[in-house]
């Protein structure tokens, strides 16, 4: 039984920082395209992954600040073409 909850551990964790790179990963390439659904999917991930104990904390925070900038982009483009879209 004790075992069992060693195992589960080591995977929680394993779960947790993958998690944090894949928030910093989708976070990057939120900032190119796709800003509206990568974005809040990178806060997510990243929130998720700080409250199950990351030990990738610092790509989680990444992730997190790169999430939202993705969503301010979305907000700053979409006040200047008056869209809910933008293109380069």
């Amino acid at each position: 039984m004790q075992l069992t909850a060693q195992a589960s551990s080591r995977t929680g964790a394993r779960d947790a920082d993958g998690m944090a790179v894949a928030s910093f990963v989708l976070g990057l390439i939120g900032l190119l395209v796709l800003n509206v659904f990568l974005g809040p999917i990178a806060i997510v991930l990243a929130a998720v992954a700080l409250w199950r104990g990351t030990a990738r904390r610092g790509r989680a925070y990444l992730g997190l600040g790169l999430g939202v900038a993705d969503l301010l982009v979305l907000v700053a483009f979409m006040q200047a073409d008056s869209t809910v879209s933008w293109s380069l």
